[in-house]
């Protein structure tokens, strides 16, 4: 019996049937895979690249490079470092890496978060975990860790936004709160570097916390 001249065929089947692509392979050759991150898959040399090529605010934002979430993860670390001197290493590295699964989905602006609800928040959430199981760390991140980023990001952001992205102080304190005194060389990481002298300045602190975390003799626990 002839085949239906509309019925498609099985090879169309099979193509419309296949799965979209949900992995993104990296420079170190890793694939990592959106809906299913592996903690194997994942290396801070890719996530320095990737967030130092990522730009705040969209990239509305004064000079001459652009402000990047490498950038921004370093002064959210020095913020809270001001914020809470007692925190211990494991909640340091976790503050630098809040932003780290935007290494790979990138950085939304929280306007269209909202737009778009649950779906982004869900697998920046999946790829946050995967981050920091590699690098040995609790996951999800312990209340104590979340809080002291959030409040410290809030700080980053009010100057952030007055320096760099257009906002009114009145503006900035609607959405930010009351700014955060920053000292001389936490003011310095508001002014925008290049993208080579970020990704090195990230991948250096990084390796400065995962090092002193892990110093010391067998078993020792770094707080």
């Amino acid at each position: 019996m002839a085949r239906s001249a509309s019925a498609p065929s099985s090879a169309a089947r099979t193509t419309r049937a296949k799965p979209p692509r949900a992995w993104q392979r990296m420079l170190s050759g890793r694939r990592l895979n959106l809906l299913d991150p592996s903690p194997f898959d994942i290396e801070i040399a890719d996530i320095a690249h990737g967030l130092a090529r990522v730009a705040r605010w969209n990239g509305q934002t004064h000079g001459t490079h652009i402000f990047s979430v490498a950038q921004h993860s370093l002064l959210v670390e020095a913020i809270a470092g001001e914020m809470a001197p007692q925190a211990g290493l494991r909640t340091r590295l976790a503050v630098l890496l809040h932003d780290a699964a935007e290494y790979v989905i990138g950085d939304m602006i929280s306007p269209f978060k909202a737009v778009i609800g649950d779906a982004y928040r869900e697998t920046e959430s999946r790829i946050l975990d995967a981050v920091l199981r590699r690098f040995s760390l609790p996951a999800p991140m312990p209340r104590l860790a979340a809080d002291l980023a959030k409040r410290a990001d809030r700080a980053a952001a009010y100057h952030e936004a007055t320096r760099l992205a257009g906002f009114t102080e009145a503006e900035a304190r609607e959405f930010f709160g009351q700014p955060f005194r920053l000292k001389p060389d936490m003011a310095a990481l508001v002014l925008p570097l290049p993208i080579e002298a970020v990704e090195a300045a990230f991948l250096a602190r990084f390796t400065e916390l995962d090092a002193a975390l892990h110093a010391g003799p067998p078993g020792r626990q770094e707080p």
